[in-house]
């Protein structure tokens, strides 16, 4: 008999939270032991319940999922966790992946395609969109690598200029009108951008970069 799979639900929406969870517990394979609106309630969720399956609504109030993944991995790294979203899960997928989540499925999916890669992470299996494989997923991979400042936004690229001129998160996030919490999450996406895992990595790789840059332009 197929073991029964814990599931917690992390979604600002209670109404689509409720339809989720009926969809799931039509399978008796299949449990969802809590549902939280915010990332705390979530988190102590997640604790509590060390579940196999997280269902992760990627966009919430408090910002995009990757800070809520990353702790949601290092309290309960033997956790599947799956965002849903309503952006391009194509562009989304390596940094996901990188944070530590297993896959991505849009809002819009049927329950059958739910349930068809909740099936497929029990067999240690990934299901990927055709689509994603016609536009070439092979080359997400070296996306964050890719030239023009690797792909950084023009606030990711200001956030970085002034991190090198010494200046502090709380100044920058004053300057550009945003929480101290937003400039963690871009740095977390600027990190993954440019492949590093510190600040100093960061701060030397973006440097080197931009002194390559003016120096082609000489």
């Amino acid at each position: 008999m197929t073991r029964v799979w814990r599931v917690v639900i992390i979604d600002s929406h209670p109404t689509s939270m409720l339809g989720t969870k009926l969809i799931l517990e039509e399978r008796e394979n299949l449990k969802v032991t809590g549902m939280a609106s915010t990332w705390d309630e979530g988190l102590v969720l997640v604790i509590e319940h060390q579940p196999d399956l997280v269902l992760l609504d990627y966009q919430m109030p408090e910002g995009t999922a990757e800070p809520l993944l990353e702790k949601l991995k290092s309290n309960s790294p033997e956790s599947h966790v799956l965002i849903l979203t309503d952006h391009d899960g194509l562009k989304l997928l390596h940094p996901i992946i990188h944070h530590g989540g297993s896959g991505i499925l849009s809002k819009q999916a049927s329950a059958s395609q739910l349930m068809l890669m909740i099936d497929g992470l029990r067999e240690g299996f990934a299901a990927l969109p055709i689509e994603w494989l016609k536009q070439g997923i092979w080359q997400m991979q070296a996306a964050p690598l890719a030239e023009g400042m690797f792909d950084l936004t023009e606030t990711e690229i200001f956030i970085m200029e002034r991190i090198v001129q010494g200046i502090t998160y709380d100044k920058i996030a004053t300057e550009i009108t945003v929480s101290r919490r937003s400039i963690d999450n871009y740095l977390r996406k600027i990190y993954v951008k440019l492949g590093v895992s510190t600040r100093a990595q960061a701060i030397e790789k973006f440097a080197l970069h931009s002194r390559q840059k003016r120096a082609v332009y000489i």
